[in-house]
């Protein structure tokens, strides 16, 4: 018997997730929606990975989680998200992407300092950081999910779509080197492109197909008020501001 038991713990968190994996309800998107419609309103002309972040945390009724849980950035309940988020001119007919994870140093981390000496055992430690991360995330939220927003430069199209998130199983990925000099991972059960490793920098990106049950929504944008209706709405006037000598 291989398997590990399952044991009654207190300090497991508890609860369901607000929706099944990739299949946001219509309230969620909605109030994603008027998130950023209230960001635009705002003075805001594109969206940052904050604000994704903010706007679906809001939706869900989440908890912003701090740097110490690894690449968590929204946690309910037993789940956690890893909330990215990428701008395409036309989100709606995007079939790939290239998400940034962040920098995995094989130098740092195991003392690697010629990555080109041995291509798959750096490849190998560069799976092995992500998944440390991953773990780090797991011992808190035993589920974890990444949340893609690709968004149109215009704040008005977006597609959302989720992967259910795990460590990697490094003897699944073939390493090699490209024609930049970049370090290409290809996962060998299906043959297709997984991740870039740039040796100069440490930077990590994870190549994803957006699926077809992807979400995609767009938003009405009104017009921005001026300084002067904007003050008139809220009533405000000189007697609002006060002066100490």
């Amino acid at each position: 018997m291989d398997e590990k038991p399952k044991l009654r713990s207190s300090s497991q968190p508890v609860g369901r997730a607000p929706y099944p994996l990739n299949a946001p309800t219509q309230e969620v998107v909605e109030r994603i929606g008027l998130h950023f419609i209230y960001l635009h309103g705002v003075g805001k002309d594109d969206l940052q990975g904050e604000d994704w972040a903010e706007a679906f945390r809001d939706a869900i009724g989440g908890q912003a989680l701090g740097s110490n849980l690894g690449i968590a950035d929204v946690g309910l309940g037993r789940y956690a998200w890893s909330l990215k988020t990428i701008k395409r001119n036309s989100p709606s007919t995007v079939r790939t992407i290239r998400l940034i994870v962040g920098r995995c140093s094989p130098d740092y981390s195991y003392g690697i300092s010629d990555p080109h000496a041995d291509v798959a055992m750096t490849g190998e430690a560069v799976l092995k950081i992500l998944n440390a991360r991953i773990e780090i995330a797991l011992e808190a939220f035993p589920e974890m999910r990444t949340a893609v927003l690709i968004r149109s430069g215009d704040m008005r199209e977006y597609v959302l779509f989720e992967a259910s998130l795990s460590p990697y199983r490094t003897e699944q990925y073939e390493w090699a080197v490209n024609s930049n000099g970049n370090f290409i991972a290809r996962h060998t059960p299906t043959q297709t492109l997984a991740f870039t490793w740039q040796p100069h920098g440490a930077q990590l990106t994870h190549h994803l197909t957006v699926p077809q049950e992807a979400t995609h929504f767009t938003i009405n944008l009104p017009q921005r008020l001026g300084k002067v209706e904007l003050l008139q709405r809220l009533g405000a006037d000189a007697t609002w501001v006060s002066i100490s000598r």
